[in-house]
């Protein structure tokens, strides 16, 4: 089957490349509210971009019936920082729950069971419950499209891991396992993934 996007509702264009650029690394976003709540949102338009300086990207839609910018683009904006957590399956139903449009400045976290806990070094605490979460400052902002949406780039200037996932081989070089960690991976619709086998590949010399 081949697909022209040439023309194409911009809708039908996010649900063929939700369903085919998968799995995609889900960043699940807290903020700080301006009354110094937090809002806790998931995106799955994710990725480390660049190591030098280290920088993430999460691209940021507009709430779908307002059309107004998302809270966690006017959070970073107005406030500089952020963090961005690694979910694991455990976690998949309290992510999309997160997902709900609330209206500004209402906290996700009222309706959710989890626990925030302090992130040293951080402006802002952590989730308690992920075994990944990056502290971010805000690098940049920069808006493409019609809509438009935002792309977010974030500095991280610190990173937790949880010890069941950081470790020291026998060269003490850090490094990090992946079944530990158990992130979730978001595929279209309501639909997660998680890890089945892990393949390992040695690169060639």
């Amino acid at each position: 089957m081949l697909i022209d996007f040439e023309g194409m509702d911009p809708k039908d264009a996010y649900h063929i490349l939700t369903q085919t650029v998968i799995p995609r690394p889900v960043a699940w976003v807290l903020s700080e509210n301006p009354d110094g709540d937090f809002n806790l949102a998931p995106f799955s338009f994710f990725t480390p971009i660049t190591s030098n300086p280290p920088l993430l990207m999460i691209s940021v839609g507009k709430k779908p019936a307002e059309g107004v910018s998302k809270d966690t683009r006017v959070n970073i904006e107005a406030r500089k920082h952020f963090v961005v957590h690694i979910a694991h399956r455990d976690l998949a139903a309290a992510v999309t729950e997160s997902s709900r449009t609330l209206p500004h400045g209402e906290s996700e976290l009222k309706n959710l069971d989890l626990e925030l806990v302090d992130f040293e070094g951080s402006g802002l605490p952590r989730l308690k419950d992920c075994h990944v979460a990056f502290a971010c400052e805000l690098y940049d902002i920069k808006e493409i499209g019609a809509s438009p949406q935002s792309l977010v780039f974030g500095k991280v200037t610190r990173v937790w891991v949880s010890d069941e996932a950081a470790r020291y081989d026998d060269k003490n070089r850090l490094t990090f396992d992946g079944a530990a960690i158990d992130p979730i991976g978001r595929l279209g619709g309501s639909e997660y993934v998680t890890f089945g086998e892990i393949l390992k590949i040695p690169r060639p010399s």
